[in-house]
């Protein structure tokens, strides 16, 4: 999927909030300022030499976006700061600092990453875009074990979520068989219906979407909170038809299911979980796996630190891995 860092916001903060494809692009670029307070910082001047543009060209940037530049690392120095930069700062070095200047902005590297997703008077920076998005696709793919497909089994409530999910699924399918007067069909039907409900997406849909072939298990691929959305409605849905076939006497008719299932839905208590489940399948979707659901394209938001340290930090863990933790529960 193409993405223009200079006009979307999300792609930007899904790149700098991620800390494993900033250390790398850091690494790769190589542009060391002055070491103050931890990290490198950069003057306007340096940022402006960089990229080959004009001072003023970055002090637009820096008013037009900022309040993105100062979420990202852009601040003003003053006071006893300012005089413990210049302090640091190389004597050889020039860097556009006045000696008479009271306030300076500087930027540390994750700012600067900023301010060259966004220029569009430098083709220095069009070459930084490239290798960001080469870079980040690479650190997503090696944290992950190659692919991103199955990115969402790294995370430790994941394993949990899927085995006791298969209990409520098979008192979903039991209902479903001893409840229902249809054939084998009620399966894949009502299975799409809570999976449209939750995601807006049936099966089939959700396959193409992900690019999984027909031997790959859907839920396999999807996140501990879609599974428990999924679980809930299920165990749900299988209370409410057991009570209609004891209390009518006989094997509900599809039309019966049907209406049992559309006053389910209708429960503004759905309204937060379902909401949840699909904020964070579209948007790690998005931010990991590269691909947009078109009808949960609203719901797509950027991803923070925290969940790039659940998928990709030391926290995360391939599913064998997982099995081996969980053998005793299991």
């Amino acid at each position: 999927m193409a993405k223009q860092l200079s006009n979307s916001e999300i792609d930007r903060r899904n790149i700098l909030n991620n800390p494993y494809a900033v250390k790398a692009i850091q690494k790769e670029v190589g542009f060391v300022g002055t070491y103050f307070i931890d990290e490198y910082k950069f003057t306007v001047r340096q940022v402006a030499d960089f990229y080959e543009v004009d001072q003023r060209t970055i002090e637009r940037y820096l008013v037009n976006y900022a309040d993105e530049l100062k979420e990202n690392g852009y601040e003003i120095l003053t006071g006893q700061h300012l005089k413990d930069f210049k302090n640091s700062v190389d004597t050889d070095t020039n860097v556009g600092i006045n000696p008479k200047t009271v306030r300076l902005g500087v930027l540390n590297f994750k700012a600067f990453l900023n301010i060259g997703m966004l220029i569009a008077e430098s083709e220095k920076a069009r070459l930084l875009r490239s290798l960001v998005l080469n870079i980040v696709l690479d650190v997503v793919g090696k944290k992950a074990g190659g692919t991103a497909k199955y990115i969402n089994q790294r995370d430790d409530t994941y394993l949990i979520s899927l085995y006791v999910g298969e209990n409520y699924r098979k008192d979903f399918t039991d209902a479903l068989k001893e409840c229902v007067d249809m054939g084998n069909f009620k399966y894949p039907v009502y299975t799409n219906k809570i999976y449209k409900s939750i995601f807006k997406e049936h099966a089939g849909e959700y396959r193409s979407i992900l690019s999984l072939t027909k031997k790959e298990n859907v839920r396999n691929t999807m996140y501990s909170e879609v599974l428990t959305t999924i679980s809930m409605y299920e165990t749900g849905l299988a209370n409410e038809i057991k009570k209609k076939y004891k209390s009518i006497g006989r094997k509900l008719k599809p039309k019966e299911v049907d209406e049992i299932f559309e006053e389910f839905e209708k429960n503004p208590a759905w309204v937060p979980q379902i909401e949840m489940a699909r904020m964070k399948m579209a948007s790690r979707d998005y931010g990991f796996r590269e691909v947009l659901h078109p009808e949960l394209a609203n719901y797509v938001n950027p991803l923070n630190t925290d969940e790039f340290e659940r998928f990709l930090g030391d926290k995360s863990a391939e599913l064998a891995d997982r099995i081996e933790q969980y053998k005793d529960v299991f």
